[in-house]
């Protein structure tokens, strides 16, 4: 099994940046080196800030190092539901972040002549089902009238007839892992700092934040953007909306006359994501994702098991592939389906977060970026601040689904207590992934190795024997 994605072996492997070593002060710290960690590095950096990058592996190679590679605004079904739960301005806020995203990563690797392998592709949600087809027409108004270039279709170059479409133009797909290491080269160059191998373990607030380190140091800042997905310092009333989900993903090489030309999302029951890349020879990467579970949970084979059937059954060319790369990617998601970007909580300063994207971290990790740099150098706001706000109100509507997530929560806290493994974080019972050897908590996704060291957090201690 390829456990790693096909960014992560196809990208060059990028400069090793050292491990940071004793204490270290700085404007902004920013913990994480994913998308919405370096884009946010490198904008205040731009601004003249004195910033520090610490990651604990190496860049790129979490979460933003596993995606589909997708650079869009259309988001399922969202549109819809924005203008129906908060108005046409809210809707069209988020489209305008999401765009302003794609404008900024095609600027950026054309300025700087990024071989980023970008394709302007159209974007689909869709489904199979004809009782949905009004929903799927709702989402094309939603869209359009937030701003984006949608159109509802019944025909799409799929190899099976579909009910309904939403179809978005001039979106686009790319090897992520490629941009973000130029991302980091262009942050370094510019006078920022990057620390790979660098755990951080605990954060004090204050006028002056101190981060403790792995292995000892103190990193001192005034300001700092905690950008590892699921935030390592993150209160209840965060902790509260957050729940994490992990989906499985595979690739085979295909004949590039079996490819699709675009990127398509199904509504249906059974979510399927496709779409392709380039390699090279008269051959695309077929790439299927779906199958999103818990972490933990289990099944994993058998959850792999049905994606590769659906993929053999539906789209030509992959059960003919000599081989097969499979891979998992973790979101977190929160309960009104909208980002969390800026100050984490009423009463914080100098702390900022940026997590909850829901499996479309690419634009919105870029405007997270854009968003935290405006709050920390007092520039303009974009219109997506308060949409992205942690601090908003909880609309009485999701009240329930809370409920049932940390009413799950708190089971498994409680099961951790009778018998297993707990996770080091906030002591839930662990789950183990035979596919991958790891073992991962259902409450809020960290993951360790069979020997117990940390793979992801928000845990920072390995586990005990």
């Amino acid at each position: 099994m390829h456990a790693r994605s096909h960014w992560m072996e196809s990208a060059p492997p990028g400069a090793v940046r050292p491990p940071l070593e004793g204490d270290l002060a700085a404007d902004v710290v920013v913990v994480g080196a994913g998308i919405a960690g370096l884009c946010t590095a490198r904008e205040l950096t731009r601004a003249g800030r004195d910033v520090v990058v610490l990651e604990a592996g190496r860049i790129a190679a979490g979460v933003s190092g596993h995606t589909t590679g997708k650079l869009t605004s259309l988001h399922g079904l969202c549109y819809g539901r924005l203008r129906e739960g908060r108005g046409g301005t809210e809707a069209a806020a988020y489209a305008e972040a999401q765009e302003d995203a794609l404008r900024e990563v095609l600027r950026f690797c054309g300025e700087r002549g990024v071989d980023a392998e970008i394709e302007r592709r159209p974007a689909y949600t869709y489904t199979l089902d004809e009782t949905r087809a009004g929903t799927i027409r709702a989402e094309a108004t939603a869209a359009a009238a937030a701003g984006l270039r949608a159109t509802a279709v019944t025909r799409t170059d799929l190899p099976y007839p579909v009910a309904a479409a939403v179809r978005v133009e001039d979106q686009a797909q790319f090897p992520p892992r490629r941009f973000l290491l130029a991302l980091a080269d262009d942050l370094v160059a510019l006078g920022g700092r990057v620390h790979e191998f660098t755990r951080v373990t605990g954060l004090r607030e204050g006028a002056d934040c101190r981060l403790a380190l792995e292995g000892g140091g103190t990193v001192h800042a005034r300001d700092v953007v905690l950008a590892t997905h699921f935030p390592l310092h993150c209160r209840t009333t965060l902790l509260m909306r957050l729940s994490v989900r992990r989906e499985l993903v595979v690739a085979a090489p295909v004949e590039e006359r079996h490819a699709p030309y675009g990127m398509y999302l199904t509504v249906d029951q059974g979510v399927r994501s496709v779409r392709t890349a380039p390699l090279g020879e008269g051959r695309r990467l077929l790439i299927v994702a779906g199958e999103t579970f818990t972490p933990g949970s289990g099944g994993v084979p058998e959850r792999y098991a049905r994606l590769e059937s659906w993929a053999r059954d539906r789209l030509p060319g992959f059960a003919d592939a000599p081989d097969i790369h499979r891979w998992a990617a973790q979101d977190v998601h929160t309960t009104d389906g909208l980002p969390c970007v800026g100050h984490e909580h009423p009463d914080t300063q100098h702390v900022y977060v940026a997590t909850g994207f829901g499996g479309w971290g690419l634009t919105n990790g870029v405007a997270a970026g854009r968003l935290l740099t405006a709050h920390l150098t007092g520039a303009p706001r974009p219109a997506w601040t308060e949409l992205f706000d942690p601090r908003r109100v909880l609309p009485v509507r999701e009240l329930p689904e809370v409920v049932r997530r940390q009413a799950r929560v708190a089971r498994h806290y409680a099961a951790g207590l009778r018998r297993g493994r707990r996770c080091t974080h906030m002591g839930c019972e662990l789950g183990f992934d035979e596919t991958e050897q790891t073992w991962q908590c259902p409450c809020h996704g960290s993951r360790f190795a069979s020997d117990g060291t940390v793979l992801q957090g928000p845990a920072t201690r390995p586990l005990e024997d």
